[in-house]
């Protein structure tokens, strides 16, 4: 079947921008709109607190303005790289404190249409792409086939289509040529640590963005997607309120994975219209999803963005809501030294002093209690994110403390760089935190923000409690690494 068509009646390209140097022109366009955004608000900074209510009112609806059209502009240009780009984007969309404070609002709300709809490309493209991956066209490899993508995210475009089984699947097919795109982003983020060193290796930034390197990279092979896909489908083959969708090794390579195709309600709609009780129970299948995986098998699902579930409703059982896990690219697997590493943490805020709380904190995560500026605000980030875990209390995910996660780090840190009366910028003392750990952040703040959509309530520590204390399970099919 075919329904291609261009939306506008422009012709969609085959490919996204490959070329070092033009995708930096890209990013490099954005810059002037960041530029306006900021001069508006230094400006309305500098004019003090002695305005008139209109003269307040038209500065920020004019600020408001600007930061919208900074905002659609992200959007556009991010939806055209694809790649790291478009991942940042999606991340901005969603995660709470990301944004610039005061214009959450704003960015989100134009942000979010990167989440799951991202401007696809032409439908020539992605024939090209099945026809060498698969050995033959779209209309002889599937019954039927649906040219127009449904969604389209950071690394590849998702068909519906049907086997000639009859069994109804989602055909995920790459962008040609985005890992060409992505090494080159990744050799300009390495160009650009190369010219911070060696002020940069302090910090860690060498092992960093190797970390970053091996984890992009194995996702933009599908056949390791759809090996992490099968060993979800594993961990949680037992509990009935999580669904993970079968893979179809006979049309899965590297460049396209096919997937048992799920109907559902999407993450917008369901907080929208869906009453409480139903996203309390998902906020729940959630949160077990991702730290059961974590604690349990040491497998951090490292991409929690909202367009990554569908939430199945029973309309014969009031609160029979199945949440499934859709996406599987970006998944990493810890090491047995890590995994006890973050229990040990756990255990000691819950059941330790704090002495066995700063000890734990200073070997597992290289924090240094010498440092009087750094010490104890990464202590208290630690404990921030940590309580939902280590508090024995109903807890309820909210936008406040969504931000917060981000924002007392950020807050905390802005005043050991600039503080007052100082022209020049103070460099704080560094921490040397496990390379394993430079995705759990992502996981933290992202969760946080899915959840505070759910507004559910729960004792999460309870919940979690048999995870954090019982052994480390070895995840089917995937293979745990050595500590680095």
């Amino acid at each position: 079947m075919s329904n291609d068509r261009d939306d506008g009646n422009v012709k969609r390209p085959s490919k996204p921008p490959t070329g070092r140097l033009g995708r930096l022109a890209r990013l490099g366009a954005l810059a002037p709109r960041a530029a306006n955004l900021a001069y508006e608000g230094v400006r309305r900074r500098l004019q003090g607190p002695d305005q008139t209510e209109e003269q307040e009112r038209e500065g920020r609806e004019r600020v408001l303005k600007e930061a919208r059209k900074t905002a659609e502009q992200m959007l556009k240009t991010l939806g055209e790289m694809k790649g790291l780009p478009l991942k940042l984007g999606q991340m901005a969309s969603y995660i709470d404190g990301l944004a610039p404070p005061g214009y959450e609002d704003k960015f989100q709300e134009v942000l979010k249409k990167l989440q799951a709809k991202a401007p696809p490309l032409s439908a020539e493209a992605a024939e090209k792409v099945i026809r060498a991956e698969l050995g033959g066209p779209s209309s002889e490899i599937f019954a039927e086939f649906e040219r127009e993508p449904f969604a389209a995210a950071s690394i590849g475009q998702v068909h519906r289509a049907t086997l000639r089984s009859g069994e109804r699947v989602a055909v995920k097919v790459q962008y040609p040529g985005i890992d060409t795109a992505i090494e080159n982003d990744l050799k300009t983020v390495a160009l650009m640590e190369q010219m911070i060193a060696p002020i940069g290796r302090r910090y860690q930034t060498k092992e960093g963005l190797a970390e970053i390197k091996r984890v992009f990279l194995a996702e933009i092979d599908y056949t390791q997607e759809a090996n992490a896909t099968e060993a979800f489908r594993a961990m949680f083959e037992g509990d009935p309120m999580i669904v993970i969708p079968r893979v179809y090794h006979g049309t899965t390579t590297k460049r396209v994975i096919t997937t048992q195709f799920i109907d559902g309600i999407d993450y917008e709609t369901f907080c929208r219209e869906n009453p409480w009780s139903q996203r309390n129970v998902a906020s729940v299948s959630i949160w077990t999803f991702m730290f059961r995986a974590l604690y349990e098998y040491g497998v951090l699902y490292a991409d929690p963005h909202p367009g990554n579930y569908k939430f199945i409703v029973d309309p014969n059982k009031k609160d029979d809501v199945k949440v499934a896990f859709l996406d599987f690219g970006c998944v990493r697997v810890m090491s047995d030294q890590m995994v006890a590493g973050m229990k040990r943490v756990l255990m000691a805020k819950m059941q330790g002093t704090d002495a066995d709380f700063d000890r734990a904190l200073v070997e597992v995560y290289g924090f240094d209690p010498t440092d009087p500026e750094g010490w104890p605000i990464y202590k208290r980030y630690t404990e921030h994110v940590m309580t939902p875990l280590t508090v024995d209390e109903p807890f309820q995910h909210t936008r406040e403390v969504a931000r917060e996660n981000v924002g007392l780090l950020v807050r905390n840190q802005r005043k050991i760089i600039w503080k007052k009366g100082e022209v020049l910028p103070n460099l704080p003392k560094p921490i040397h935190m496990p390379v394993e750990h430079t995705f759990v952040n992502r996981l933290q703040w992202g969760l946080a923000s899915v959840l505070a959509g759910l507004e559910g309530i729960h004792n999460y520590h309870r919940l979690s409690l048999p995870w954090v204390m019982g052994p480390r399970r070895v995840p089917k099919g995937l293979e745990v690494p050595l500590p680095v």
